[in-house]
């Protein structure tokens, strides 16, 4: 709870004074009325904000997480809690940067009030909504007393999604496990065979070679590793031509991030000063709510190095930016993702034709449209 007096308010309180004192050192009766009277307004809107409602105040969200184009659906819920009528006022409802206003009626005890208000959601976003404050103050504005009511809440606009079953078969594989080149004596994927060597475990011997060479011989297994992916995502803005740009970046980031971990796949994604959360689906959709472009991101130079930094074990790297750096621009940063990882660069441009250009490891490509997503991985895995 707390009582403010608003610049009008403080203007009156000094004009009043002025008033007061000058009129009554010149003898102006004219000018000391006129700061009496202001005086006078000034001691009724503070008495206006005298005395508190008693109420019990819920904030209700039908549900925190809604995707782009859908509209959040919220409930305000008062109720008097004192033993006599209530008197009319007004309840605040503070959305992002903008303010509602709920009149709340005169209520007997006991008796509650129910506001549903709704927020259309147009772009990814992280909305605060509350807290909850009731409000009481004069007609004028020059005073005004809040009280809080409840908690503020946030509620996330997911980015758009495309699905991409069957689309990432290939570049998101896990199976049982990616080979290296690592050998080893115990592992799922056989290589060759070798002479046996004392303290080698005998369930590897192979008896069929053992008997037709009258040696011992033991099979030896390349070591496999899980399949990692690591999602990096560009956030200076210099890289991206407009916001429409890092919009479809986000989307294409959360996409290939949802379908990974719908596939029990590790995952790593990098955005902003940090990673993002990847337990879960929707706690990755909610960091992705929040990514914002900033002065002293990373561009696409500084990704590669990400990766290596933060990621290096990776088998499959995707660097995610706008339309402005160059084909130049992209490879230099890929430069720095650790040899033997699979590396696909993503610009997004707005309009732009699916293209794909594949050399080695490394394919360099091009999106235009969302929807396009799941026929441009089909492209790098072809």
């Amino acid at each position: 709870m707390g009582l403010r007096v608003s610049p009008l308010g403080w203007g009156v309180a000094v004009l009043a004074a002025l008033g007061l004192v000058l009129g009554r050192w010149f003898g102006w009766l004219e000018l000391a009325a006129l700061g009496a009277a202001l005086g006078a307004v000034l001691l009724v809107a503070l008495l206006m904000t005298a005395g508190r409602a008693r109420y019990a105040v819920t904030l209700d969200m039908a549900d925190r997480r809604v995707k782009v184009g859908e509209r959040a659906l919220g409930r305000v819920e008062v109720r008097n809690v004192a033993r006599r009528r209530s008197l009319p006022s007004r309840i605040e409802l503070p959305v992002g940067s903008a303010v509602a206003e709920i009149p709340v009626p005169p209520l007997a005890p006991g008796a509650e009030h129910d506001d549903l208000f709704a927020i259309p959601t147009v772009r990814r976003a992280v909305i605060v909504v509350g807290p909850v404050r009731s409000v009481r103050g004069d007609p004028l504005g020059i005073a005004r007393r809040s009280v809080r009511w409840t908690r503020p809440v946030e509620v996330f606009v997911h980015p758009l999604l495309v699905s991409l079953a069957g689309a990432s078969a290939g570049l998101l594989r896990d199976l049982e496990g990616q080979a290296t080149r690592d050998l080893s004596d115990s592992d799922l994927s056989f290589h060759a065979l070798r002479d046996y060597v004392a303290g080698d475990d005998r369930r590897y011997i192979h008896w069929r070679t053992t008997a037709r060479r009258g040696s011992l011989m033991v099979k030896q297994f390349e070591d496999t590793r899980r399949t990692t992916t690591a999602v990096a995502l560009a956030t200076d803005p210099r890289d991206y031509g407009d916001d429409d740009e890092l919009e479809l970046a986000v989307s294409v980031v959360a996409s290939v991030g949802v379908q990974t971990l719908r596939e029990e796949r590790d995952l790593v994604v990098l955005a902003g000063p940090g990673r993002l959360r990847v337990e879960t689906p929707p706690l990755l959709l909610d960091d992705c709510s929040g990514i914002a472009l900033a002065p002293g991101g990373a561009g696409i130079a500084l990704l590669g190095r990400r990766i290596v930094r933060e990621a290096a074990d990776a088998s499959v790297a995707m660097l995610v930016t706008g339309s402005v750096p160059s084909d130049a621009d992209r490879r230099l940063g890929a430069r720095h993702v650790p040899t033997g990882t699979r590396t696909v660069v993503v610009r997004c441009e707005r309009g732009a034709e699916v293209s794909v250009r594949t050399q080695g490891s490394l394919s360099l490509a091009t999106i235009g449209r969302l929807d396009d997503l799941p026929r441009l991985l089909r492209r790098v895995t072809a």
